[in-house]
């Protein structure tokens, strides 16, 4: 991440020219580690960063500082109102229930061309999105996780109702689990990767299922921080 003091349109000129001399000089542009600039200034940096959005908040926890002109100091997290609270988490909610539920239609398109394969991995990121929903109403903090098994661990603590979402009681029911948690990497690079049609059919009702649940938890909970806000 660079913060600058000019326009985001010529700081993006200017990281342009310095990405495509990086890869130039590079001997084998795809072995190089890859590269990637975020452009922001640092009025909008230290607001995201005093209100707590994840994002920002990890870059700074994790990031490592090249250059500091020490104009300037980053701003600290500070302890968030009810209202506030709310707000984050309604927002996070909207964004990923959202997408999730693009990733969610997406099924259908694959599933009508007989790509079931590609639809695996629709699922995977519907599921992976409905999972980063519920971590951000409940706690306004994410990390980049795709892994089902850790995400859906990370949740089944607000609702009892997850361990209907996909059970362990028999091995066919296993086995739906370990495709759709591989989906997301065989799906996209595993040639040999295979995904029935009746796969499919038996894990749609599991993700609709778990966006229901979503819904209504995430719901409940922005309603609780209303009724909290009041008093």
């Amino acid at each position: 991440m660079i913060t600058s003091g000019i326009s985001d349109g010529i700081a993006g000129k200017v990281l342009d020219n310095i990405e495509v001399k990086y890869y130039n000089k590079a001997k084998d542009p795809d072995r190089q580690p890859p590269l990637q600039f975020i452009t922001t200034n640092i009025k909008k940096l230290n607001k995201k960063l005093n209100e707590g959005r994840y994002f920002y908040t990890q870059i700074k926890q994790e990031g490592v500082i090249l250059y500091d002109s020490e104009k300037h100091k980053l701003d600290r997290r500070r302890k968030l109102n009810f209202d506030e609270i709310k707000q984050q988490a309604q927002e996070y909610y909207i964004e990923k229930f959202k997408r999730a539920n693009s990733f969610f239609e997406d099924v259908n398109n694959a599933y009508k061309r007989e790509d079931y394969v590609q639809a695996s991995f629709y699922l995977h990121q519907a599921c992976e999105n409905y999972f980063y929903a519920i971590r951000l109403t409940y706690t306004q903090q994410n990390s980049k996780q795709h892994n089902l098994i850790k995400l859906l661990n990370s949740v089944k603590k607000y609702s009892t109702d997850f361990v209907k979402v996909f059970p362990q009681d028999t091995p066919e029911e296993k086995r739906l689990f370990e495709l759709i948690k591989a989906a997301y990497v065989n799906g996209r690079y595993d040639p040999d990767f295979v995904v029935t049609k009746e796969d499919i059919d038996a894990l749609v009702p599991k993700v609709e299922l778990l966006r229901d649940i979503t819904k209504r938890i995430c719901e409940e909970r922005i309603n609780e921080y209303r009724e909290i806000d009041k008093y």
